[in-house]
C-alpha cells in the first residue's frame, strides 16, 4: 500500500501542483521561492492538526475572498490537499476499508480529501456586522476565525465539482491517523553553536528522548537497573528520615500530619530521563557537543532525529509511512552532504514500505540519487496566474529526447558526476574551449566593471535616476565546462527554462581534395574557399541544413552564420561566436583575444606561457597565422593572461566583442 499522487490546490504559490509519487525516495528541487516548503507545511497542516490563515490562500485567490458575497462558491477559494492511495491482494485493508467506495475488485485506488474551508454563513454573517471597517481588511484579518479543515473520500476528480460534491463521503481524521503515519524533519533545526544558547545540549537530550521512546513498550528492559536502584532506595530512605527530620517536624506542628514521610521513589526511567550526554573525544580529551562544529552538530541531529521516527514508524506499524526531509545539507559541507546522499537511501529502506520526500539545494545530494528520483517544481506563468508544475525529471525529459538517446544517456551521466548545479540555477554559461573557461570569471568581473561606471555616469548626470544593473556576479549563474557536447542540453535547457550562453568557435574549413577522398582542414573565416564550420554546436543550434560541397542552400547558411543573421532554434540559448572586430574576422578564441590585446601581449611576452619559441610577437603579421605560429599549449596560455591580470594593476585585458556581447545578452535575461 502506498501513496501515487499528492495534489494540492489553491495552497500559498501552489495553485494547482500534481506530484507523482512512485519511488520510495523522491527529491523535491527547485530553485528559491517555487514552494518547496509550502508542500511539505501543507501535508504537515493536515496530518499534523495545523491551523491556517489569511496568507495561506493562494494570491490569485484574493480578489476573490476581498470580493465575498452570496454568490461566492465556497469550494473554488478551499485548499485541498489531494492523495491517491495504491493497494493490491496482499495488504491488510483493515484500516483502508474506511475509505474504499468502489468495489469492484480490479479497483486498486482510494483517494482522499483534506480540505481547508470557508464556513460561509458565519463568514457572511461577520462581514455584515463588520460596521465601517473595510471588507479586504476584515477578511484578511479575521478569516482564520472561519475556517474548517475536513476529510473525505471520493471515487472520481468529477465529485470535485460543485455539483457533484454531494458524492463526498466525509470520514473522521482520527480514521486517517490510523491508516498514514506521518512524520516531518524541518530545516529549521534546534542545533546550535557552541556560542549560542550558552551550549544548549540539543544532541544530549535528543539521545535521552530516543533511549525512552524505544522502551516505552519494553518495561522489561529496565528490569536490571530497577534491581539495582531498589537497594539505593533502602540505603537513602534512612538518610532522607535523618535529613527532613526538621521539616517533618515543623509540618506535624503547624499542619498535624504526623504520618507526612519522604521516601527514596526512583526509577529506572527517571534516573535516565535527561542524564544522557554527547560527547566526543576519550576521557583525557573529552569536550561537549556543543563545542563541535555546527555542520557536524546538524548532521548529528538529522540522523538521530531520522532513527527516531523510524522507531516511531516501527512502533506504530500503520500501513502507510510518510516521512519529509526538508534541506539535510543546512549548515553541512559538501563532503557531509555527500556522505549522507551516498548512505540516506540505505537507512530508509530498513523501514519496509516507507516513503520519504527530501527538499534540497544541494548539488551533491541529486548527483547521488537516480535521476528517476527527481521532481522538479517550476514556476509556469499564465492569465490565470501563476502556478508550480511539479515535473517528473526522467520520464518528462527522457520524451523529449526521443530520437536522440545517445545524447539523453550522455546528459543523465555527465550531470550525475559534475553539473546538478544547473537544477538550481538561474542562468548557465556553457564553455566549449579550455581557454574561455579559464578567462571566462576575469571577462565577467570586468563587463561588471564596464557596466558600474556607465550607471555611474547615469547617475551623475541625472541625480533622478535610478538603475537597475544587477551585475553578472551578483547572479546565480552557473558556469560548466562541455566540450563539445552543448547540443546534447538543449531539452534539459528548455525543460528547466534557464537562460544559456554557449561560448564556442565558429571553426571554418576548407576543402582540400585527396588521392582518396577530400579533407576540411581549418582555414581563415574570409578565406575564399572557405565552405563549411566543423562546429557541431553552431550546426545544430543553427539548424544546419545537410553539407553537400557546393549546395547553394547550405552556402547561404554559412554566410548567414558568419554575418550573424541566422536564428537560434531555442530561445533560451544563445549561441555566442566570433565576429568581425578590428578589421579582422578570428576563427578561434586565441584569434580573437590577440587581435584585440596585441600591443599589450607584445609588451608582456617574456610573460607568456604555452607559446611555441622565443621569437617575438609580430604586431605586424597576420593575426591567423600569428596564432598558428606563436600559440602551443593553450591552457598555459590563458592561464598565464589571469595571472598577469591578477598580479599587475596596469594590466587590463580587453574582451572580445563575441564574448562581451554574449555577457550583454544573458544579463538582460
Amino acid at each position: 500500500m502506498r501513496i501515487t499522487q499528492i495534489q494540492i490546490k489553491n495552497f500559498r504559490i501552489l495553485q494547482n501542483s500534481i506530484m507523482d509519487f512512485d519511488r520510495d525516495i523522491c527529491l523535491l528541487l527547485g530553485r528559491n521561492n517555487t514552494g518547496k516548503t509550502s508542500f511539505m507545511v501543507l501535508i504537515e497542516k493536515f496530518l499534523k492538526n495545523g491551523d491556517f490563515d489569511f496568507n495561506d490562500f493562494s494570491i490569485n485567490l484574493r480578489s476573490k475572498l476581498f470580493a465575498f458575497d452570496e454568490k461566492t462558491d465556497v469550494n473554488e477559494l478551499a485548499i485541498q490537499l489531494i492523495m491517491t492511495l495504491e493497494y493490491d491482494g496482499s495488504d491488510n485493508l483493515c484500516h483502508l476499508s474506511e475509505f474504499i467506495l468502489d468495489l469492484d475488485p480490479e479497483c486498486k485506488t482510494v483517494n482522499l480529501l483534506f480540505e481547508c474551508s470557508i464556513k460561509k454563513d458565519k463568514l457572511l454573517e461577520g462581514i455584515k456586522n463588520i460596521g465601517t471597517v473595510p471588507v479586504a481588511k476584515f477578511v484578511t484579518n479575521h478569516i482564520k476565525d472561519y475556517l474548517q479543515k475536513k476529510v473525505y473520500t471520493f471515487s472520481s476528480t468529477d465529485d470535485l465539482k460543485t455539483e457533484n460534491r454531494y458524492k463526498l463521503i466525509e470520514k473522521e481524521f482520527k480514521d486517517v491517523e490510523k491508516l498514514i503515519d506521518f512524520e516531518i524533519i524541518h530545516a529549521k533545526r534546534s542545533v546550535s553553536s557552541s556560542e549560542e544558547k550558552n551550549g544548549a545540549k540539543v544532541l544530549s537530550k535528543l539521545t535521552t528522548d530516543y533511549y525512552n521512546q524505544s522502551t516505552i513498550n519494553a518495561q522489561d528492559k529496565f528490569e536490571e537497573i530497577n534491581a539495582l536502584i531498589s537497594k539505593m532506595d533502602e540505603d537513602l530512605g534512612k538518610s532522607y528520615e535523618k535529613f527532613f527530620n526538621n521539616f517533618l517536624a515543623n509540618a506535624k506542628e503547624f499542619l498535624s500530619m504526623s504520618n507526612l514521610k519522604v521516601v527514596s521513589n526512583l526509577k529506572a526511567k527517571e534516573i535516565v530521563n535527561d542524564s544522557s550526554e554527547v560527547v566526543y573525544g576519550d576521557l583525557t580529551q573529552r569536550l561537549p557537543e556543543h563545542l563541535n562544529g555546527l555542520g557536524h552538530m546538524n548532521i548529528l541531529f538529522l540522523l538521530l532525529s531520522i532513527e527516531i521516527k523510524k522507531e516511531a514508524f516501527k512502533a506504530n506499524n500503520k500501513d502507510i509511512k510518510l516521512l519529509l526531509i526538508e534541506e539535510p545539507e543546512a549548515h553541512t559541507h559538501p563532503q557531509i552532504q555527500y556522505i549522507f546522499a551516498q548512505k540516506i537511501e540505505s537507512i530508509l529502506k530498513e523501514i519496509p514500505n516507507m516513503q520519504t520526500i527530501i527538499s534540497t539545494h544541494s548539488p551533491h545530494i541529486v548527483s547521488n540519487h537516480p535521476f528517476e528520483n527527481i521532481r522538479y517544481m517550476s514556476l509556469k506563468k499564465s492569465d490565470d496566474g501563476d502556478n508550480i508544475e511539479i515535473k517528473n525529471f526522467y520520464s518528462e525529459l527522457s520524451q523529449k529526447y526521443v530520437g536522440e538517446e545517445k545524447e539523453f544517456s550522455f546528459l543523465t551521466q555527465y550531470l550525475s558526476v559534475q553539473s546538478s548545479e544547473l537544477f538550481f540555477a538561474d542562468k548557465a554559461i556553457f564553455i566549449e574551449g579550455i581557454s574561455e573557461g579559464i578567462l571566462i570569471d576575469y571577462f565577467a568581473n570586468q563587463y561588471d566593471i564596464k557596466m558600474k561606471m556607465e550607471e555611474a555616469k547615469k547617475k551623475e548626470a541625472d541625480a533622478e535616476y535610478k538603475s537597475n544593473y544587477i551585475p553578472l556576479s551578483a547572479q546565480n549563474i552557473t558556469v560548466i565546462q562541455v566540450g563539445a557536447n552543448a547540443k546534447a542540453f538543449r531539452h534539459f535547457i528548455e525543460f528547466l527554462h534557464i537562460p544559456t550562453l554557449i561560448i564556442t568557435d565558429i571553426d571554418t574549413v576548407y576543402r582540400k581534395n585527396g588521392t582518396k577522398k577530400a579533407t576540411y582542414p581549418a582555414c581563415q573565416v574570409l578565406d575564399a574557399e572557405c565552405c563549411n564550420t566543423s562546429n557541431a554546436t553552431i550546426k545544430y543550434y543553427y539548424a544546419a541544413p545537410e553539407f553537400i560541397y557546393g549546395c547553394s542552400a547550405h552556402a547561404i547558411w554559412l554566410e548567414n552564420i558568419k554575418n550573424h543573421s541566422q536564428k537560434c532554434i531555442s530561445e533560451f540559448v544563445k549561441v555566442s561566436y566570433q565576429s568581425e572586430e578590428n578589421g579582422y574576422y578570428p576563427r578561434s578564441f586565441e584569434d580573437a583575444f590577440i587581435n584585440v590585446n596585441l600591443a599589450a601581449l607584445k609588451k608582456y611576452q617574456d610573460q607568456l606561457l604555452g607559446l611555441k619559441n622565443d621569437d617575438e610577437i609580430d604586431v605586424n603579421n597576420n593575426i591567423y597565422d600569428l596564432t598558428q605560429k606563436i600559440i602551443d599549449k593553450k591552457s598555459d596560455f590563458a592561464s598565464s593572461l589571469l595571472y598577469i591580470a591578477y598580479t599587475d594593476k596596469n594590466v587590463e585585458w580587453t574582451t572580445p566583442k563575441y564574448i562581451q556581447e554574449g555577457l550583454e545578452w544573458l544579463q538582460t535575461r
